[in-house]
């Protein structure tokens, strides 16, 4: 699976996962970028933070593998460009990629790392975040186990990859950077809806293999089932993220 097979709808997505922007703010400062450089923001989605990149400075080019996220960023004025993170075809001309929660739906990250690599100047810097292991484990538990029930093996239709900043870190060591960072930072997030929205944005792939007229049956069961566990008693969902974030170098 990856990202590009996910049905992204800017407007659905601003709805019910606006904070991913938000939170995205510290790497932004652990890229530090400087007036001039040139930033590649891979996954940029529509192109909150590419704005800020442009605002700091920068010149940017945008790719995400979603036509309708890469449509919102263009009508904020920004070069963004519809590409397969799998599949860059710059070479030798960032300073800097940047990325923020979009890693993990690249499921095949030794292709990615390796076209980061390929895009940047020696010296270059790959400063991003996503998910890590552990990342929303209660609720892929239950999606798994309410597909379970009805004979659908869910874990086979995971869209998304959570490494351990170990395994991460020897993927970019393999394509040759240095990792100066790495590490899991868990991260309760308050949902602006429910569960059921934030399955809605990111979890198709799960109901891909349900009847379309069991859906809404089966989406009702995983949100019961979480209830007790991401839901306090006024009614707030959290969703469980835990995230990874690095910094690394290409050698020169």
């Amino acid at each position: 699976m990856s990202r590009e097979s996910q049905d992204w709808q800017p407007d659905r997505y601003q709805q019910h996962a606006g904070f991913v922007a938000v939170l995205g703010t510290p790497v932004l400062d652990l890229l530090a970028p400087q007036p001039g450089e040139r930033i590649l923001d891979l996954g940029c989605g529509d192109g909150v933070l590419t704005e800020k990149l442009v605002a700091a400075g920068c010149q940017v080019i945008g790719v995400d593998a979603g036509p309708d996220m890469i449509a919102a960023a263009r009508a904020r004025g920004l070069d963004a460009r519809v590409v397969d993170g799998h599949a860059l075809a710059f070479s030798n001309e960032f300073d800097a990629v940047f990325s923020n929660a979009a890693l993990h739906w690249m499921t095949r990250p030794a292709e990615v790392v390796a076209g980061v690599h390929r895009a940047l100047r020696p010296g270059g810097r790959f400063v991003a975040e996503f998910g890590g292991h552990g990342n929303v484990a209660a609720i892929r538990t239950a999606l798994i186990a309410v597909l379970a029930r009805h004979g659908v093996d869910g874990a086979a239709l995971s869209p998304w990859y959570f490494p351990t900043p170990d395994e991460y870190g020897a993927v970019l060591r393999e394509a040759g950077f240095a990792v100066h960072s790495a590490e899991l930072i868990p991260r309760p997030t308050p949902l602006p809806t429910d569960v059921g929205g934030w399955m809605d944005t990111f979890a198709d792939s799960f109901f891909a293999a349900v009847p379309a007229q069991d859906r809404a049956s089966l989406r009702a069961e995983v949100v019961d089932l979480l209830r007790s566990v991401l839901c306090d008693s006024e009614g707030r969902w959290t969703a469980d993220y835990v995230r990874l974030r690095f910094s690394a170098s290409r050698s020169a």
